[in-house]
């Protein structure tokens, strides 16, 4: 039986949830409105359920299959100290943009990361975006283009392990989710010798993976999206 409070937490999530695809689809916080791309401009050829090009966040969609499934077996529960909470926690708000090659190949982020099923995903012209959930992690994902999303109640550092483990997907010196081999690292650009796991998840920050063959590090223009 559908209690009143339970009632009233989905009309919640809902209106959050619709708030965020406007934000999201006019610069996510921009100081001006912009509009999605149209199915005619710069998309090609729908793959796994996402089509390659400009995506709702205005950045490119990696034309390839998801790296890994996004793993919910925990979601609802505390991960790595990041909390689910039923609606975004827009304190400390920053994006970040994250890049996976495997064999020179692109491998999506998948849409979907840190947002509770049941997903609200919301049809687009240039691709699924997920307006909603059951809650929310501070370190979420809305589109499969690779932008993650910092939104957190209290400003401090995130790591691109904590994402990998509320993806629930392993990264390591030599595995980037069910990819193994000699990874290469880019960090802005420049090459990152590090532990993976420890890099910062900063304001425009570009983190590539390369698992075997090496690609030259890509990067989004950050001025298109307002995000």
């Amino acid at each position: 039986m559908t209690t009143a409070r339970s009632f009233r937490t989905r009309r919640a999530i809902t209106g959050t949830c619709l708030a965020v695809l406007a934000l999201t689809l006019a610069g996510c916080g921009g100081s001006s409105a912009t509009t999605p791309p149209t199915s005619g401009s710069n998309t090609t050829t729908t793959l796994h359920g996402q089509p390659a090009g400009v995506g709702p966040e205005h950045v490119p969609i990696p034309n390839g299959p998801p790296l890994g499934p996004v793993k919910t077996g925990l979601y609802g529960q505390a991960i790595d100290g990041i909390k689910c909470e039923v609606s975004e926690q827009l304190v400390y708000h920053i994006h970040a943009h994250l890049s996976i090659f495997v064999d020179a190949q692109p491998r999506q982020v998948p849409y979907g990361i840190g947002i509770a099923p049941p997903l609200q995903v919301t049809p687009t012209p240039v691709g699924d975006f997920v307006a909603g959930g059951g809650c929310f992690y501070w370190l979420h994902t809305h589109a499969a283009d690779g932008i993650v999303h910092i939104e957190s109640p209290t400003q401090q550092l995130y790591t691109l392990g904590q994402l990998f483990d509320v993806w629930g997907q392993p990264l390591a010196s030599g595995q980037v989710g069910p990819a193994t081999g000699t990874l290469t690292v880019f960090v802005d650009g420049q090459p990152y010798t590090g532990d993976p796991r420890g890099i910062e998840l900063k304001k425009h920050g570009e983190i590539q993976l390369d698992v075997g063959t090496v690609v030259p590090p890509q990067s989004i223009d950050w001025s298109q999206t307002s995000l």
